[in-house]
């Protein structure tokens, strides 16, 4: 089985060899062992069961909470001369009994099913005489009450896995479970624990970075203008700050689509539709979007505010660079975020699990002001304590030149105190700005000592001072309905002049990828070849595959096939148009 399995990704997927971890996950489920796998996103977690369910008989369902990446996998499958289906809410009556009806006569490989669905007796009772070898669980956390994304309905998967009587093999496959959640994962679907196949967590391909302290919309005006031609998400917490950071990019001519759960249905996936057909090169979003987007050239994520927890964050970082090729994910920090992210937590519908969630922002903060490598911070989250420092996010390569900045902090430190340590972040600014706000006047602070001794700078520029200053716990934020900064014992020691402080330059941005003739050629072909056939453009060829054509340049079609990525179904569907464009492409001169 296992060398049909093989010739198998090689004539459908267009890889000669199985990544780590994946042939022993095929492997089990041969044998019939209920399995966990925990590979991160981007992994390969999906052809654990694409592969099985080509070589055993029957069709192979695949149980996932995400109706686009049911159509992005359907879609690629079918690229790849592979019958499968989906059943979801986007279908209608009808089209839900035609493909029940394929199921039924033996004409599908893998059918994708909403979680919901399993609700339904009705739906239940058209699967049982099915021939069912392999229940494929994908999203596995969302069954544990630990997870930081619990659906019920999973709970009724081992019911359904009961109703076939020849006892399907259950693989269960996630990228974020903790320790305890991997635990409940492993009870609730009968999995020995001896049959978790882990790869770790590390992403070698993504560079980690944290920002704090600087002008954030300055940041990704520049970052998004230097690399306009990669696709990447900025997530932000809120509808509000969605909206606002895609007016801004507009406005700056970026090619740019939103998402939020406060826009019409319609507008919300003509957006996702256009950013997966590579028509917008940037998503800006709250963390309703992309669970399950399937697009693998995702050059880059930025959360524009901190996320909620660290599993939430790795999800959706781990969102770039799905082909493997160097990507980046940043977050811009921002200490009135963290408030930002306890009114959610409150908002959440049931109180029992808002202590833990607090725990986990906790752990999220933590993450932000590391001086350790940001990655191997990550790992140990999940339990996986063997990492080595990656050597390339932003605190094992941060080579900035540090300032002496103690006299203006002291000077920021002075004005809190003679404030009464009961104002803001802005009103601060504001004070030792001079500016001449009713608010600041009717107080009487233009009478303090402290009143514009740094009107040499802008508002902003002292509001990032002060960020900069909480980072570092020489301010701290009394949390309530207006938060207000006070000087703790570290910044009393700088206020006494018994500490110096330094801060490191701005972070500048940078462009990921350099521009490449050839490749730019070869991205245009298969965005044609991508609208005729109706699909996003990832599911033609990935970067990465585009990339080895440019470097290999075949020149037939057995050189063709050599290209990562690259199988015979493929070769007959687009190998004529892309050999055409690398024949004629000028050679430099």
């Amino acid at each position: 089985m296992l060398e049909e399995a093989r010739k198998l990704l090689q004539t459908h997927f267009g890889y000669e060899t199985f990544r780590t971890g994946q042939e022993q996950a095929i492997s089990q489920v041969f044998e019939g062992q209920n399995t966990i796998c925990v590979m991160p996103t981007g992994g390969g977690k999906s052809m654990c069961y694409q592969i099985p369910a080509l070589v055993m008989e029957g069709t192979t369902i695949v149980v996932s909470p995400l109706i686009s990446l049911m159509k992005d996998q359907v879609d690629a499958l079918l690229a790849a001369g592979i019958p499968a289906a989906y059943i979801n809410s986007s279908l209608g009556f009808e089209e839900v009994r035609e493909t029940l009806h394929d199921v039924q006569r033996g004409a599908i490989k893998l059918l994708y099913i909403a979680p919901e669905r399993l609700d339904s007796e009705m739906f239940l009772n058209e699967l049982q005489g099915v021939q069912v070898p392999l229940i494929a669980v994908d999203e596995a956390h969302c069954i544990s009450q630990w997870g930081h994304d619990f659906r019920p309905s999973y709970r009724l998967i081992s019911r359904m896995a009961g109703l076939f009587p020849n006892n399907p093999t259950v693989l269960a496959l996630t990228a974020t479970a903790t320790p305890q959640v991997r635990e409940d994962i492993c009870r609730i679907l009968d999995i020995e624990e001896e049959h978790t196949v882990m790869t770790g967590f590390e992403r070698a391909n993504l560079s980690f970075s944290v920002i704090r302290g600087q002008d954030r919309d300055r940041y990704v005006k520049e970052y998004v203008q230097k690399n306009e031609k990669e696709a990447g998400i900025i997530y932000a917490a809120t509808r509000k700050t969605v909206d606002s950071v895609y007016d801004m990019l507009i406005k700056k001519g970026v090619k740019a689509a939103k998402y939020h759960a406060g826009m019409p249905d319609q507008e919300r996936k003509s957006g996702q539709e256009r950013f997966l057909n590579d028509e917008v090169t940037v998503m800006v979003a709250t963390n309703a979007f992309g669970m399950g987007i399937d697009k693998s050239n995702i050059r880059y994520v930025i959360h524009y505010q901190l996320p909620k927890n660290m599993e939430s964050y790795y999800q959706e970082a781990g969102r770039a660079g799905r082909d493997g090729l160097p990507s980046e994910c940043i977050v811009l920090y921002a200490s009135q975020d963290v408030q930002t992210q306890r009114f959610l937590i409150d908002q959440a519908q049931d109180p029992s699990r808002i202590p833990g969630e607090l725990a986990k922002l906790q752990g999220m903060v933590d993450y932000c002001h590391t001086e350790n490598c940001l990655q191997q911070f990550i790992i140990f989250y999940f339990g996986d304590t063997g990492a080595e420092p990656c050597g390339h996010c932003s605190s094992c390569s941060d080579e900035r030149e540090s300032l002496d900045v103690t006299t203006d902090v002291q000077m920021v430190l002075s004005c809190v105190v003679r404030m009464g340590q009961k104002f803001g972040k802005m009103m601060t600014a504001q004070v030792l700005t001079g500016s001449r706000n009713k608010k600041v006047l009717d107080f009487g602070f233009d009478k303090l000592s402290t009143y514009g001794i740094l009107k040499h700078h802008n508002a902003k520029e002292v509001s990032n001072l002060i960020e900069f200053m909480i980072s570092q716990e020489l301010l701290a934020v009394e949390q309530g309905s207006f938060p207000t900064i006070y000087v703790p014992d570290g910044g009393r020691d700088v206020l006494l002049g018994k500490r110096r402080v330094l801060r490191k330059g701005a972070v500048a941005t940078k462009q990921i990828t350099q521009n490449d003739p050839m490749f730019e050629e070869l991205r245009k072909i298969r965005k044609k070849l991508a609208d005729d056939a109706g699909v996003p453009p990832f599911v033609i060829f990935s970067d990465k595959t585009l990339q080895d054509m440019c470097s290999r340049k075949p020149k037939s079609e057995e050189e063709f096939l050599e290209v990562n990525g690259v199988g015979t179904s493929k070769l007959e569907k687009y190998g004529e148009a892309f050999l055409t464009a690398i024949r004629d492409f000028p050679e430099a001169e």
